[in-house]
């Protein structure tokens, strides 16, 4: 017999296609990630750290929930910084969700949000996002029942790069008090579209943001969520004193320091490489969803084939599937350059 919960033990775990993943061999357009390294003042920050000698040391993170506070436009007191944003989606379902509650998570979108509802033993209840009509605002309002605890709102939504309206999160956030609405923010910089202004009026608001995809630091694993000041100190003490590495701090410390080279990839990203590629989808006649994010959802006739070229070219893309099983290929873009190169690799096959 199992120690642990059946419910837990029968998962499956999510397991996303690291294997092989090398910047200095591929192209890499699969993970949403930035392609570009980042800019020498972090990697020296992160380099002067070490040679200090203080890897010895439990973390102290100084004023750094105050400067990503600053950077948000918000009080400190509304910000806690996580291990990544993932931890930050963790702790707010574990704290606010209890078995057999209900879940309503709009999809297909990030396979994180299901999972950690599946370790709490949610009911998850999945409207359908639209390639038509978006967001489908009045699904989950139609869903709301007297057992939702959480609603997942992915702003833009991952694979599709649908944006929920402002309008629409507050009206949910009105209509379901009693559930925590997380609004997942991570791709922020791409749309500069937020409700962290509203967690205030919107007690229920919690929002996560992450230093992994425009700032290019995934792998020192930093984010935060931006909510009410009484939600932050009660998620505080589930958050452990030492959860977020002194690395991960200094890296960011020295990227807020230093916004242009992130704000200037974004603007490469938004206002070059991304109507590059819709142009070439477009004279293809390939169909894709649209995107106010930095990534494609594409839809071509032959996306295996086409998977499997790019591969053979060391260009990495990845296969997503719609709710009808359709495969598509999403498609994250870079700059000007590497944009040039996938279209010209896909234009041998398509």
């Amino acid at each position: 017999m199992s120690i642990i919960k059946s419910h837990i033990a029968q998962m499956g775990a999510y397991k996303p296609p690291l294997e092989g993943r090398d910047p200095h061999d591929h192209l890499l357009l699969d993970f949403n990630e930035r392609t570009l390294p980042v800019c020498p003042s972090v990697k020296q920050a992160m380099i002067d750290f070490i040679q200090d000698d203080r890897l010895q040391c439990y973390p102290s993170y100084g004023n750094i929930t105050a400067k990503i506070a600053e950077y948000c436009d918000v009080d400190p007191e509304q910000v806690m910084i996580t291990n990544g944003s993932d931890q930050g989606i963790e702790m707010i379902i574990r704290s606010t969700c209890r078995e057999g509650e209900e879940a309503i998570i709009p999809g297909p979108s990030f396979a994180m949000y299901s999972q950690v509802a599946k370790v709490e033993n949610l009911k998850i209840i999945e409207p359908s996002f639209s390639k038509e009509t978006g967001f489908p605002k009045q699904k989950v309002l139609d869903a709301l029942s007297d057992k939702t605890r959480l609603i997942v709102i992915s702003n833009p939504n991952n694979p599709s790069g649908t944006i929920a309206p402002r309008e629409d999160i507050l009206e949910i956030a009105a209509a379901a008090p009693d559930a925590a609405i997380l609004v997942d923010e991570c791709y922020f910089e791409y749309t500069r579209k937020t409700v962290a202004d509203a967690v205030d009026q919107h007690p229920n608001l919690l929002i996560t943001r992450t230093f992994s995809k425009t700032w290019g630091l995934p792998s020192v694993r930093l984010g935060y969520v931006i909510s009410h000041a009484e939600n932050i100190r009660a998620l505080l003490n589930v958050r452990g004193p030492y959860d977020i590495n002194q690395l991960a701090v200094v890296a960011i410390d020295a990227a807020l320091s230093n916004p242009g080279y992130t704000e200037r990839y974004v603007k490469e990203v938004m206002e070059v490489s991304k109507p590059l590629l819709e142009a070439f989808l477009n004279e293809k006649g390939i169909d894709y969803w649209p995107s106010v994010a930095n990534f494609i959802w594409t839809f071509p006739d032959n996306p295996n084939e086409i998977e499997k070229h790019l591969r053979a070219h060391h260009i990495l893309i990845r296969p997503k599937a719609d709710e009808s099983g359709r495969v598509g290929l999403r498609i994250n873009l870079g700059n000007k350059a590497q944009t040039e190169n996938l279209i010209r690799t896909l234009s041998q096959i398509i």
